[in-house]
């Protein structure tokens, strides 16, 4: 077993230490919330006064944390803590952020002798629990093959995307993609319902027919159709609004950087943060579904 420090223990982050010392991993863990050390220390978990000690005689130091400047500060800030990992280390960064920012703490990583790759999730907080998530990995195939150590714990599907930053623009690529079907999903579910269907009944005959699509059949944003995902429980866990709408940011970033055409993403991107701003940031991304709602007076 590994000896291993985590540093960020959020939504995502605390049900991924648990799983690695569910399977027997030597967890040194630090965040800014007492209440979150205060769950891990129960299962096991050693706590660190800070980041800086929680890396010292790590093997992995494994990240999970809100945006680049989070990540650039930790690492290679003017109290970052490259200096303190150990140069037989591998630094593994969960985090979702721009693929520049991997790159250049891949780089500052590198350039101390420390390996580096990113390796961000898709599977929310239902499958960091379960330890089913997927991990989208940028970085050259040793450190990838490295990393399955402690990532196979955590995650049901590892994928290499290629060097350092290709697992960020993959993970962007994908959620895209996502907050489109949910959109459209939601959009044709309203349609429905405001033609008087039963939703329950019609996502059936879209499931067998070829609008079926994984919003549809596994995260049904329509409420009663699904007992299990956050629309059946007013919105609340999974993955918040908040962090699409992030996402959708870093997905037209890479657009504009590689002057790709992004006309859907553009435009879903304007919907979620709109919705957004009307206060909803905290509920989960599916209950974009009540944005696409008839409005009384029609």
């Amino acid at each position: 077993m590994a000896k291993v420090a985590f540093i960020g223990l959020g939504n995502m982050g605390g049900p991924m230490a648990l799983n690695l010392l569910k399977a027997g991993h030597q967890v040194t863990a630090f965040d800014l919330s007492a209440a979150a050390l205060a769950q891990v220390q129960t299962e096991g978990a050693v706590v660190a006064a800070s980041a800086a000690e929680a890396v010292l005689d790590a093997e992995f130091v494994i990240s999970m944390l809100p945006a680049g400047k989070h990540v650039l500060g930790l690492y290679l800030g003017e109290q970052g803590i490259a200096g303190n990992i150990s140069q037989s280390a591998l630094v593994i960064d969960c985090s979702t952020i721009d693929a520049d920012s991997a790159r250049k703490v891949g780089a500052g990583l590198r350039e101390q002798g420390i390996a580096f790759i990113d390796a961000p999730v898709s599977g929310g907080v239902g499958g960091a629990k379960a330890g089913t998530l997927t991990f989208i990995i940028g970085g050259t195939a040793a450190d990838y093959e490295r990393a399955k150590t402690v990532l196979a714990n955590m995650g049901k599907n590892l994928f290499h995307a290629g060097d350092v930053g290709a697992g960020q623009v993959a993970k962007i690529c994908n959620n895209m993609l996502l907050s489109i079907l949910m959109a459209g999903t939601s959009e044709a579910l309203q349609m429905g319902i405001a033609n008087g269907l039963d939703p329950k009944v019609l996502s059936e005959i879209m499931l067998k027919s070829s609008g079926r699509n994984w919003t549809l059949e596994l995260y049904n944003p329509c409420p009663g159709v699904i007992d299990t995902v956050p629309s059946s429980n007013h919105y609340q866990g999974g993955f918040m609004v908040d962090l699409m709408a992030k996402d959708l940011g870093l997905a037209m970033e890479a657009a504009e950087q590689s002057a790709s055409k992004t006309p859907l993403g553009s435009l879903v991107r304007d919907l979620y943060v709109s919705h957004q701003q009307a206060g909803h940031g905290k509920l989960d991304f599916s209950s974009i579904f009540t944005s696409f709602k008839k409005s009384d007076a029609n």
